[in-house]
């Protein structure tokens, strides 16, 4: 096979022909190798174009299952796509190593570089990888859902947006707080809307000089004067201290959730009322000091 050496001239110089001959004996390599050797690497690329094509083919279908599955079995929709796309990242990893290897390719190095690729974005993620798997918790076992008013994190406000790394709350001053699922999954998880109904907690006192009978037929007169106060279970009323300066008494009635915070401030208000109407003395803290006169 001559292909460089026929159009060199007899006289030309020394290095042209000495060019020549090289880029001759590089193509006759070549050739010959392709000769030999091209059928088997034909086969070899052959061989790992169809191992890429169909298994990608198969990794998306496995992707699509587990969607589907994910969503039959009730999970969110972010997390069962996001779980997916793994899935298919996975799979289309390892197709694409054994293509590798159809091609005669050494693929241990190649998995070696990925494990250690993989450990680096892991230890410079942890943080994120945390968030990841308190999101996958928040969704799979659902402590709340969006339009909860919750306290976690450290702050409460009704839920928004449940997200893979973050929650979205906004608070009752209408601002939005985004909280580090981490946050929220480390610590205490207070729901106040899982239940349709909520008692109403008040501590109320009334002057040792009071009629305690008349005060305490007052209170219940007014939790069952509100119509937001729930008549099953009933309201409550009952004589828990004798302080300092105060008799208290426990002021208790449930109401619906939704009702919560607005029937409580009625409350406090109608018996702060009540107590003027009547003539009843909320006590508060003072201090009786006694002068007396020395004689020098």
């Amino acid at each position: 096979m001559l292909l460089f050496a026929q159009v060199v001239p007899e006289n030309a110089p020394l290095f042209e022909i000495e060019t020549a001959n090289l880029l001759e004996q590089w193509a006759n390599t070549g050739y010959e190798y392709l000769i030999n050797q091209g059928p088997g690497w034909a086969v070899k690329i052959v061989a790992a174009l169809m191992i890429f094509i169909i298994g990608r083919i198969i990794a998306r279908w496995v992707s699509g299952f587990i969607l589907k599955a994910l969503t039959q079995g009730k999970v969110d929709q972010t997390l069962g796509r996001f779980l997916s796309n793994i899935g298919y990242g996975i799979l289309l990893m390892l197709v694409v190593i054994a293509s590798l290897n159809a091609l005669g390719i050494n693929t241990t190095s190649v998995a070696a570089i990925l494990a250690a690729a993989g450990l680096a974005i892991g230890l410079a993620l942890q943080d994120s990888l945390s968030n990841f798997a308190s999101g996958v918790m928040l969704i799979l076992f659902r402590p709340f859902k969006v339009g909860d008013f919750v306290e976690a994190g450290g702050t409460s406000g009704t839920i928004e947006e449940i997200h893979i790394f973050h929650t979205q709350m906004r608070t009752s001053d209408n601002k939005t707080i985004i909280v580090p699922n981490s946050h929220i999954t480390g610590g205490i998880i207070t729901n106040y809307s899982t239940k349709s109904t909520r008692r109403i907690d008040l501590v109320i006192g009334c002057s040792y000089d009071d009629d305690l009978l008349a005060v305490k037929k007052m209170l219940i007169e007014i939790l069952e004067a509100e119509e937001r106060v729930l008549t099953d279970p009933g309201p409550e009323v009952r004589v828990s201290e004798l302080g300092d300066s105060s008799v208290n008494f426990i002021v208790r009635g449930w109401a619906n959730s939704s009702d919560y915070w607005a029937t409580k401030c009625d409350l406090i208000e109608t018996i702060k009322l009540g107590f003027d109407h009547h003539g009843f003395n909320l006590p508060y803290p003072q201090q009786d000091v006694h002068m007396h006169a020395v004689s020098g």
